[in-house]
This record gives C-alpha cells, structure tokens and sequence, in this order.
C-alpha cells in the first residue's frame, strides 16, 4: 500500500533541468509524483506517493547533498500543503494565533476549497468568519458548502432579507447539514427562543459557521477560545475588519433586497 508525502523544496541554484533531474531521483527510487506545482517565490510543493519509509529516508539522503535546493518540507501532507500544491500559493496563518487563517478576495477560489475541505470533516467544527460588509462571506460559505455537498441553513442572517429562526423542523436537525449564523443578528435583534435554538444547534455534532464572531462572543456565553478555526477574508491585505461599519451596514440591510452579503 503506498502511502502520500509531501515534499517542498527551495531553489538555490536554478538551472535548466533541475526539475528533471529530481523527477528521475524520484523515479530511480519507484517514488511516484501525483502532483508538483510552484507554491511560493522559488520554491516547489510536490505530493508524491512511496511504499515505504525507507525510500523516503533515502530521498531525503540524497536531497540534502545537492547544493542547487535544500529541502524545506518532508512529511505526511498537511490540508494546507494539499491547497498550496493545487493553488500555487499558501494560505496564509497567523503568526500568534494558528488556528486563524488569512484570505483576500481574489483568492476566493482558495478560500472555497479550504472550508469545503473543513465542511467534509465529521463531528462538532466551529468556524468564525471575520470580513467587511460585502467581501464574499455568504457567498464562499455557501460556495463551498455546495463544494462540500452540504445543505446550508440560515439561523439568522441579512442574506436578501433579515433571517432570525425560532426553530428547526424535523430534517433540519440533520448532522449533516451546515448551519450558519450572523453573530450580530443574534446578538442585536433575537429574542431568547432564537438563543434557545442557537444553544441547541451549538450541541450538535456538525459544523456551525458564525460570522462576525467577535460580536457574537462579546454578547453570549461562548468565548473565541470555543472556536476551530477562525476566517479573515478582506479586500485588500491592509484593510482592517472595523465593527462600526460592519453593524451599521447589518442595521440597515434587513429589506426583502437587502445588499448581497
């Protein structure tokens, strides 16, 4: 049974048939290459497929005598090694917080995978997604949901018009199904039957999505430190995710055509 690794490599010496010289090291010792792809400023990310360790231990022998790449990455594929090789780029992390990951929106298409590939995992997930009004909150969340093969349902949100649910019919409870909530409908404008469903949801062993989950914190009984993941998705790399913006624009967006997130 052969088994994936993950190898990323940074160039040291880039001269022509590098890339082919590795690919026959690889071949000499029956490594197969499932996919290869730049995955930042000189450096490669290939996922490739061995029968045992020891053939690993050998590549990376023989790796690190070549002065022309040195070696940055051996090891089982991580979700974001898996993204980087499909996208060509990282997905960027918080250097404090690890469980915060960083998108802008021309990266979209990167943003959808990713929570596909968290959506698809078993059991409790709770993700915040942080973002000014209209970057693509709603949109990536149900992008990726269909991606994932997930029903969506809104708890509460200003998607098209203002959603504030009291209860749940009876398919609606399934552990399949991907709920998402708007921390600052919720928290602003539910009465305690709404908070009554959102404790109820919170228990079951599915994924819940909370935008603006900073306000949702601020104003229940759930800390940040009870979340997975959390999601920043801004326009520009330099913009700011301010709440005052955030909550007037929520205010005013409730209309049967109310603003697309």
């Amino acid at each position: 049974m052969k088994k994936e690794w993950y190898l990323e490599y940074e160039i040291k010496k880039n001269r022509p048939g590098l890339l082919g010289d590795i690919s026959s090291l690889l071949g000499m010792l029956s490594i197969n290459i499932v996919t290869i792809n730049g995955v930042d400023e000189g450096r490669r990310g290939l996922l490739i497929l061995a029968k045992d360790d020891n053939q690993i231990k050998r590549l990376e022998s023989i790796l690190n005598t070549m002065d022309t790449i040195k070696v940055m990455k051996l090891r089982e594929p991580k979700l974001r090694d898996r993204l980087a090789v499909r996208h060509g780029r990282y997905i960027q992390r918080d250097a404090d917080d690890k469980k915060t990951f960083r998108f802008v929106r021309d990266e979209l298409g990167l943003l959808v995978d990713f929570m596909a590939e968290l959506f698809k995992q078993e059991g409790h997930k709770l993700i915040g997604i942080r973002g000014m009004p209209r970057v693509g909150k709603t949109e990536s969340l149900v992008a990726a949901s269909v991606c994932a093969n997930k029903r969506w349902l809104f708890v509460s949100s200003t998607l098209l018009k203002q959603t504030i649910r009291n209860q749940l019919i009876e398919d609606e409870y399934n552990t399949d199904n991907l709920f998402i909530i708007d921390g600052i409908v919720s928290t602003r404008r539910a009465n305690e039957r709404h908070w009554q469903l959102v404790r109820e949801i919170m228990r079951l062993p599915s994924v819940k999505v909370i935008e603006h989950p900073d306000i949702f914190v601020q104003n229940s009984e759930y800390t940040l430190d009870d979340f997975d993941y959390i999601i920043e998705l801004r326009n520009h790399p330099d913009e700011e995710i301010t709440y005052e913006i955030v909550e007037q624009h929520n205010l005013f967006s409730g209309s049967d055509f109310g603003a697309f997130d």
